[in-house]
């Protein structure tokens, strides 16, 4: 018999942390406080909360639960995942430098280059599979760097243990962008960040019917600064969005099981399709991040990404014809999306060293049964085959 004392699994405490049963009443679910302002027993004497952008009971559930999931002892939510990346920009001052991923998600790079840099933060695009290069790209002035793991669009996988060893020795925080593989998948403060960044929006939603964002952190004196900034700025979520969120989670990881086996099946159909050039999947052998993301994470997560051999157009074409996969922008509900980055998610970064493949689609693989999903995108390629085709021919007619 084994005596050894063991925590709760992930499961139960996406279940239960910071959401015990309402105290007054017994409810199983906790209430949505909706107040705004909360009655002091004295002149700056009260109960832990005093006005609701500051803090809100409903709020500070999810803080809780989302921190102790990534297992931070600090957690903060925000009004959108961009909001709460704002927020750890804003505690770099004029003249700090940041290293951000070449393939960092278009938000991310239109934050950083567009609004931050106004303000004198420098930033330097590098592949972070290439640890040399990364260590290279570090300057005296460099006060963070910036990861994706799985990164967007492209899915490429960063060495989060070695880079943040990178970063500690010069001096710099890590900040992991973990909303791909979410809490469940990968554990990046384990890995030796710092910093983790959700947009709760995605997958710990899980819905499609909340914006939000949240930062997790280890780090005493950046957590400080980040509540800070919480309540200055004032971009935080509504009670009824904390709720949404928290609802999400609770099913994350029964959700992530279904979506990660869809996903697998879905890169193992394009793999071996004819109309496809290349497929972006951690999970598939090929991929040149595989070894490494089943090493830090617990599975390869659910977004699919891939080029067609026919270029633009035939991307353009797919995106059109799926019938199940809803021609969309966002990620990590229970419907799957289709969408075609270089127009869509990823336009902020055109004509930038970020720009993305035109012949690139990007798939967020749901919950739908997944032979119907494999239907879909075989009957979309086939259209598209056809609609080439016939485009073909017409060129060649009108010529004649």
């Amino acid at each position: 018999m084994n005596d050894e004392v063991r925590g709760p699994g992930f499961e139960t405490l996406a279940i239960h942390a910071g959401q015990d049963p309402d105290a007054r009443t017994g409810a199983v679910v906790p209430p949505i406080h909706l107040a705004t302002t909360y009655v002091q027993d004295g002149v700056a004497s009260h109960r832990g909360f005093e006005y609701s952008r500051s803090g809100n009971p409903t709020r500070a559930m999810l803080e809780t639960a989302l921190a102790t999931l990534e297992g931070a002892p600090f957690g903060f939510a925000f009004a959108s995942g961009m909001a709460a990346e704002d927020a750890l920009l804003r505690c770099l001052r004029p003249g700090d430098h940041v290293v951000i991923p070449n393939d960092a998600y278009g938000g991310t790079y239109r934050l950083i280059a567009k609004v931050h840099s106004e303000w004198g933060i420098k930033f330097t695009p590098v592949d972070l599979g290439d640890l040399d290069r990364v260590a290279a790209s570090f300057q005296p002035e460099t006060k963070m760097v910036w990861i994706e793991t799985p990164s967007n669009p492209l899915l490429r996988i960063a060495d989060v243990t070695a880079i943040s060893e990178i970063a500690r020795a010069n001096g710099a925080r890590c900040v992991v962008d973990n909303t791909f593989a979410t809490p469940y998948l990968q554990q990046p403060l384990d890995l030796g960040a710092d910093v983790v960044v959700h947009s709760t929006t995605k997958y710990l939603g899980g819905h499609s019917d909340v914006v939000g964002g949240f930062v997790a952190t280890i780090d005493d004196e950046l957590a400080e600064q980040v509540g800070y900034l919480q309540n200055a700025t004032g971009a935080v979520p509504s009670p009824f969005d904390c709720y949404l969120v928290l609802r999400g989670i609770k099913t994350l990881a029964v959700r992530m099981d279904r979506q990660c086996a869809n996903a697998a099946v879905i890169a193992e159909f394009l793999h071996g399709h004819a109309a496809v050039a290349a497929v972006m999947y951690p999970g598939l052998e090929s991929h040149p991040g595989h070894d490494l993301a089943k090493l830090q994470m617990s599975d390869y997560g659910a977004m699919v990404s891939f080029t067609l051999r026919g270029g633009e157009p035939a991307a353009l074409d797919v995106a059109a014809s799926t019938g199940i996969f809803t021609l969309a922008e966002s990620l990590g509900a229970v419907e799957s999306l289709i969408e075609h980055p270089a127009r869509m998610t990823h336009l902020s970064v055109a004509s930038s060293p970020l720009s993305v493949d035109p012949a690139l689609l990007r798939l967020s693989v749901g919950l739908e049964t997944v032979e119907d999903l494999v239907q879909d995108l075989e009957h979309a390629l086939g259209e598209s085959g056809r609609a080439r085709g016939v485009a073909v021919r017409a060129s060649k007619l009108g010529a004649c």
